[in-house]
């Protein structure tokens, strides 16, 4: 017989969420992980798991999802999701986000919004944020840690009760979701009966958890007993429909039809798998309409565009979003130059014919005197900045870094967009320096932005089998968090045609755009597929212009909170670049004086200054010169 796989379920693991998953420890037909309510609607959408206990905001961002009627819910104070502060909230300026739950940072901004309160929003550990509450500056905290927090503190907003007070609904944060597919009636049987079983014993769970703790049980048995409800009615579904449409007003999740959530026969607890996508299937022209008109994309709504749609109603779409964004007649670019100051790395992508191993008779280091030749270049055509990246070379310390950027700056007056999170994080790892101190050092010698270099596609499943020495996803978001906490700005990419899917790169897609909920630091994206003519070491997947149009048109449509989409001619070649500029393109880039690690595949389309102008004309457009920020630096032509 053919053993049958385990059922992989993910679980929070709060105590809030303890009787939900309490009973499904140690069943041996269970592969049960236990995470924050961020990395386990990570597991589910990434499919390392059949069902997990996400965030509802997850759920409303992914679509396409099943859910039951259990979960985390409060009908009041919930004691766990908790603004607070030392001075009263019109005050604050800045709110520290605990940002292990998007459903609470969301609700968090739902709330504030009702107040008329704006503040900047930064993310931090708990315990950092709870540390650096005072003056200005409040915190959210969320789990465990703020269970009671707000008693320690002159000023404090639940925000379940904050909720509670204005709609009269229960507030709903997260749910059992099954991923499509995967719904089995062994897996719901086990979970109700999991659930039954954790929600008889919750007063016993609470006290073993505060025994563990050494504190006192009682006010953990209440706030598992009494604050939290796991079981969802009709009155929850009401407040977690009333969120979707909340949140969708501030555009930070997608509108979702009560249908897609709740259709009317749910049957045994969980809603009906046919009636969603029955509707998705007939519905691609009013998911562009939606979208033309402002609204925000989900997961399923954005990959049925990309696997269904029209390409050029995906196109037209994507151009009226693009004439929303920006000034409509003109198209930018930038006078700088690629240079790659090193082809010595460490990582050895499979996708890369540039870089060489250290110690290899290939490898190279440009001298200053090499560096000044193509610098006093990019100044005598009028460029503004360089783009400066290479390989990860154990011989070049951050001191290196810091001595060259002030050179460039006090010798040059250029631009530095520098370093992309990899190059970052390995300064980083040799120096034994967090990000953060590596960030603040070269910004201190003139690091101006970060370029978006590395991203590959941001799923993890994928960045291991292409260059598994390579960051994380997680890291590289991270390094880019960083850098636009202290001001700095930075681009956003993509290289897809590797190993990665359509749902890949929707991942990817989703994921940019949350950072750029949280931060707004992202100024622009840009897209290629794989160049592997030459010299790589991997099969090439899905490629070519038409796949190349529709994923620019889309990543137009989902970064709804990018001001600009850049054409890819270095890759895809100058007509299609032309072409690129109808599906949601704004920006033609960079004038390229030389381009070394996609020529080294093979791929050595070049330009100038006149030539892109002469370009963007024949593409019916205007020109402008700009800078990092893409501010004009010569007036529309």
């Amino acid at each position: 017989m053919t053993a049958v796989e385990p059922l992989r379920i993910a679980g929070v693991g709060y105590l809030n969420a303890a009787p939900l998953v309490h009973g499904l420890a140690g069943d041996p037909g269970v592969e049960l992980t236990l995470a924050s309510p961020r990395e386990v609607a990570r597991r589910l959408a990434e499919d390392e798991a059949d069902c997990a206990l996400i965030p509802v905001a997850a759920v409303l961002e992914q679509g396409g999802l099943e859910i039951l009627d259990l979960g985390v819910s409060a009908d009041g104070p919930v004691r766990s999701v908790v603004l607070v502060a030392a001075r009263p909230f019109d005050e604050i300026r800045t709110v520290l986000l605990d940002a292990s739950s998007r459903t609470s940072v969301v609700l968090a901004r739902v709330v504030l919004s009702w107040m008329g309160l704006s503040p900047r929003f930064l993310r931090r550990e708990a315990a950092q944020a709870i540390a650096e509450v005072g003056g200005d500056v409040a915190a959210l905290v969320i789990g465990d840690p703020a269970i009671d927090l707000a008693e320690r503190f002159a000023h404090s907003i639940d925000l379940a009760a904050a909720w509670r007070a204005k709609t009269g609904l229960p507030f709903v944060f997260a749910v059992w979701a099954v991923r499509r597919g995967a719904v089995r009636g062994e897996l719901i049987e086990r979970l109700y009966r999991a659930a039954d079983e954790g929600i008889s014993a919750a007063s016993a769970i609470a006290t073993s958890y505060a025994e563990a703790k050494g504190e006192r049980p009682d006010r953990f048995v209440s706030y598992l007993t009494r604050n939290i409800r796991h079981r969802l009615g009709a009155r929850e579904r009401e407040g977690l429909l009333r969120f979707a449409e909340e949140a969708s007003k501030l555009g930070l999740l997608p509108d979702v039809p009560r249908e897609a959530l709740f259709p009317v026969d749910p049957g045994l607890g969980l809603t009906n798998a046919d009636g969603p996508r029955a509707r998705r299937a007939a519905s691609v022209d009013a998911l562009l309409d939606r979208v033309v008109d402002g609204g925000r994309l989900s997961f399923e709504d954005a990959l049925h565009i990309y696997r269904e749609a029209d390409l050029f109603a995906l196109g037209m779409a994507a151009d009226v979003v693009r004439r929303r964004k920006v000034r409509a007649d003109v198209v930018t670019y930038i006078v700088d130059r690629n240079v790659n100051y090193t082809n010595v790395c460490t990582t050895s992508c499979r996708f890369c014919a540039f870089y060489r191993p250290p110690g290899h008779d290939d490898g190279w280091t440009l001298s200053r005197e090499e560096l000044g030749t193509k610098l006093r270049e990019v100044v005598g055509a009028g460029g503004v900045q360089i783009l400066l990246q290479g390989g990860l070379n154990p011989a070049l310390r951050l001191e290196w870094y810091e001595e060259l950027f002030r050179w460039i700056k006090s010798t040059y007056g250029l631009g530095l967009h520098a370093l992309s999170p990899e190059e970052i994080l390995y300064i980083g790892q040799l120096e034994g320096l967090s990000t953060e101190v590596v960030l603040a050092r070269l910004r201190a010698a003139g690091l101006d932005s970060v370029p978006g270099g590395g991203a590959e596609i941001l799923v993890d499943r994928v960045r291991r089998q292409i260059a598994k020495a390579k960051c994380t996803s997680d890291e590289w978001l991270g390094v880019m968090r960083a850098a636009h906490h202290m001001g700095l700005r930075s681009s956003a990419t993509m290289m897809y045609g590797t190993v990665d899917r359509d749902v890949d790169r929707v991942l990817h897609l989703l994921k940019l755009r949350e950072l750029q909920d949280e931060t707004g630091g992202f100024t622009a994206f840009f897209c290629w597929d794989f160049q592997y003519e030459q010299g790589t070491r991997i099969a090439p997947g899905d490629h070519g212009t038409v796949l190349y149009l529709r994923t620019q048109a889309l990543a137009r449509l989902v970064l709804d909170n990018f001001d600009h989409v850049g054409s890819s001619w270095v890759t895809q070649g100058p007509a299609v670049g032309q072409i690129a500029l109808r599906f949601g393109a704004d920006d033609w880039g960079s004038v390229m004086f030389e381009e070394n690690v996609v020529s080294s595949a093979g791929t050595t389309f070049r330009t100038t200054a006149p030539l892109i102008e002469r370009q963007i004309h024949e593409a019916g457009f205007k020109h402008a010169r700009r800078d990092v920020r893409y501010a004009y630096l010569t007036e529309p032509t």
